[in-house]
């Protein structure tokens, strides 16, 4: 079974940044997707960036898109997402999510929050 831990979460300031990591148990390199999405008091948990292998796309929402940035590290079997310039509405609980031929999993979260 897949295991997806978090990493990174934090405390910090406006105008800050942070680097978010998901350490995934297996290969990374099997999953048919992997990325990020974020969950904020009263609204549902959104997609903040994934990496698609067919096609080999990786991919943001118009509300993220300069400020948020996806890589991987197929050695470590390690995705990071690199969040700069934060702003208080990105405080919130980030999720990992991988969709590979086991299924889809997801990690526990780890908890952003930014101070104004």
């Amino acid at each position: 079974q897949v295991q997806l831990v978090e990493s990174g979460g934090g405390l910090v300031q406006a105008g800050g940044s942070l680097r978010l990591s998901c350490t995934a148990s297996v290969s990374i390199a099997s999953f048919y997707s992997v990325g990020w999405y974020r969950q904020t008091p009263g609204k549902q948990r959104e997609l903040v960036a994934n990496f698609l292998s067919y096609p080999n796309t990786t991919n943001y929402p118009d509300s993220v898109r300069g400020r948020f940035a996806l890589s991987r590290d197929n050695a470590k079997n390690v995705v990071y997402l690199d969040i700069l310039f934060l702003k208080p509405e990105d405080t919130g609980l980030y999720f990992c999510r991988s969709a590979g031929p086991g299924g889809v999993e997801w990690g526990q979260g780890t908890q952003v929050t930014v101070s104004s």
